[in-house]
C-alpha cells in the first residue's frame, strides 16, 4: 500500500479528531505506520475543525498537514459553503459528506471534474441508533465502505478499545449502517 492521507473536517464537538483516531487505530491493528492529529487551537465549539489520518505500510517520514488528500471526509455539510473542503483533492480522489443529497447533486454543486462524491445521512444514522447527533463513527463506516484501507474487524477493535460495552456495541451499529448506506455517483 503507498501513502494514503485522510483529512477529516468538522466542527469543534463533532468527533472529527476521534473518527481519525479510530481510522489510525484500527490500521494499527493491521501493522500498518500511522499518523492521527487535529488542527485547531482555542475555537469554541462549533467552529470548523481538521484533523488528519495518514495509513502506510512503510514508516511515514512527512510531519505536516495533510494537502493533497486521498480521501476528505465532511462531517458538516454546511462546511460544503465556508471551507474549500476539496482543495488538494486530485482526479483519484474521494470525497464523503455527511448528507442525504444524491452524491451527483453535490459533485455538481461543487462544480467537481474529477473524483468520486459519497454520501450518507450520518446524523440520521447517529440520531436514530445512538440518539445523539454526533457522526464521526457514522462518517468512518462511509470511509470504510469507499476504501480498502482498513478491514471492518480492525475498525469493531479500535472501536471496544476506545469505548465501553453498550456504547462501542451502539457505534459499531452505526458504522455497520453507514457502510451499507452510503451511497456514490
Amino acid at each position: 500500500m503507498t501513502l494514503k492521507e485522510f483529512r477529516w473536517h468538522g466542527r469543534g464537538g463533532q468527533g472529527a479528531w476521534t473518527a481519525s483516531e479510530l481510522l489510525a487505530r484500527a490500521a494499527i491493528n493491521e501493522g500498518k505506520y500511522i499518523q492521527s492529529f487535529p488542527e485547531f487551537g482555542p475555537e469554541r465549539m462549533g467552529a470548523p475543525v481538521k484533523a488528519y489520518t495518514r495509513i502506510s505500510d512503510e514508516p511515514i517520514r512527512l510531519h505536516c498537514a495533510v494537502y493533497n488528500p486521498t480521501l476528505a471526509a465532511v462531517m458538516d455539510p454546511t462546511l460544503l459553503v465556508t471551507v474549500p473542503v476539496t482543495d488538494g483533492l486530485g482526479e483519484e480522489g474521494i470525497l464523503i459528506v455527511n448528507t442525504p443529497k444524491d452524491p451527483k447533486k453535490i459533485k455538481e454543486e461543487l462544480k467537481m471534474t474529477g473524483g468520486t462524491v459519497w454520501t450518507v445521512s450520518a446524523t440520521d444514522l447517529a440520531m436514530r441508533i445512538l440518539g445523539r447527533p454526533i457522526t464521526n463513527t457514522a462518517m468512518l463506516g462511509a470511509v470504510a465502505r469507499a476504501t480498502d484501507v482498513v478491514k471492518m474487524e480492525s475498525i469493531e477493535k479500535a472501536v471496544k478499545d476506545r469505548f465501553p460495552g453498550p456504547l462501542a456495541e451502539k457505534n459499531i451499529g452505526v458504522i455497520k449502517e453507514a457502510y451499507k448506506e452510503a451511497k456514490s455517483e
